[in-house]
Formats: structure tokens, C-alpha cells, sequence
């Protein structure tokens, strides 16, 4: 039941940066929205919202 998705970060597209990307898995039946979290982005030396991509 658990799938893998990319969590891409999304304010590295506005500044002009690459957008950094992390591999994490999610339980399809307890959590059919996307997923968000804070994780670290090394090319703006901070933690960013990453968003799950299709």
C-alpha cells in the first residue's frame, strides 16, 4: 500500500536555483492529499516547503 514520491522544492524556482528533491514514501489510504514538508534546500542554505510532485 505505501508509495514512493519526489518532494521537489518550490521556492528554489522562483530565485533562480535548483530545485532540490527528496525520495520519501506515503500510505495511499490514510493520506490521499499531497504532502508538504520543511526540508533543507543546499543551494539557499535553508529550509524550504517542498510539495509532492505527480
Amino acid at each position: 500500500m505505501r508509495e514512493q514520491v519526489i518532494l521537489e522544492c518550490t521556492e528554489a524556482a522562483k530565485e533562480g536555483k535548483p530545485a532540490s528533491r527528496y525520495f520519501t514514501t506515503k500510505n495511499k489510504k490514510l493520506q490521499q492529499e499531497r504532502i508538504e514538508r520543511l526540508k533543507y534546500n543546499p543551494a539557499l542554505r535553508r529550509r524550504t516547503i517542498h510539495k509532492e510532485r505527480k
